[in-house]
């Protein structure tokens, strides 16, 4: 004879899902990222473009520890559904930078003290557990996706690149908005617990701020 389990759960409210909180912590930054001094001198055109090539050799550094990141979680149950390769970023990011300052850029570029932090950070939370992985790996991407969007319209029409110099913000045969709900739907699909969910918001916001303190730093040096 079949008995009841009991009563189903109903689904949390659309604010009170994960992707609305990660959501609010992305909006805050990108808001806090456009008012920066670095960024707004760097859509205006007020910076040389060196302003921007260290922009894009900060962002070396950063995507190599976190798609290091992404290769070593490729194959857990929860983060391996997060492992988008259309959203890899280091081949983009070598492009530009050769454009920038030439073929022997490796030997040219120095991570600043706030890339480092933010790098080190990645390197002890996004490699051996999924809160920190997908906080990390949500917290850039999905900025690529929505606020970074904005930024590469900005940087190419204040410098004029052709396509060459700003494929970093060009996902190939990428429909942003398609990808960012897609995301969104998968996050809101793992099932974490309070304390596993906790853990994961704590670490985007932490993500968040490192990437601002990385413009503060960028622009207390070009500003």
């Amino acid at each position: 004879m079949w008995h009841p389990a009991g009563p189903l759960e109903a689904d949390p409210p659309a604010t009170d899902r994960v992707s609305a909180h990660l959501a609010k912590i992305l909006a805050d930054a990108q808001a806090a990222a456009r008012h920066s001094r670095f960024v707004q001198a760097l859509v205006a055109g007020r910076l040389p473009v060196t302003a921007y090539a260290e922009l894009a050799a900060q962002h070396w550094f950063v995507y190599e520890a976190l798609e290091q990141a992404t290769a070593a979680m490729a194959g857990d149950p929860v983060a391996g559904r997060f492992c988008f390769p259309e959203l890899l970023r280091l081949p983009a990011i070598e492009a530009d930078l050769t454009f920038l300052y030439g073929a022997g850029w490796p030997e040219r570029i120095v991570a600043l003290p706030s890339t480092t932090t933010y790098c080190t950070r990645i390197r002890s939370v996004a490699v051996d557990r999924d809160t920190g992985f997908v906080a990390h790996h949500g917290t850039r991407y999905l900025g690529d996706l929505d606020g970074g969007q904005w930024l590469g319209a900005a940087v190419f029409q204040a410098y004029r690149f052709d396509r060459r110099g700003y494929r970093f913000f060009v996902f190939e045969g990428v429909d942003p908005r398609l990808l960012r709900t897609r995301y969104r739907q998968r996050l809101d699909a793992v099932g974490w617990g309070r304390a596993e969910r906790g853990a994961f918001l704590s670490e985007a916001a932490a993500a968040a701020q490192l990437g601002l303190n990385l413009l503060v730093e960028l622009g207390n040096r070009w500003t």
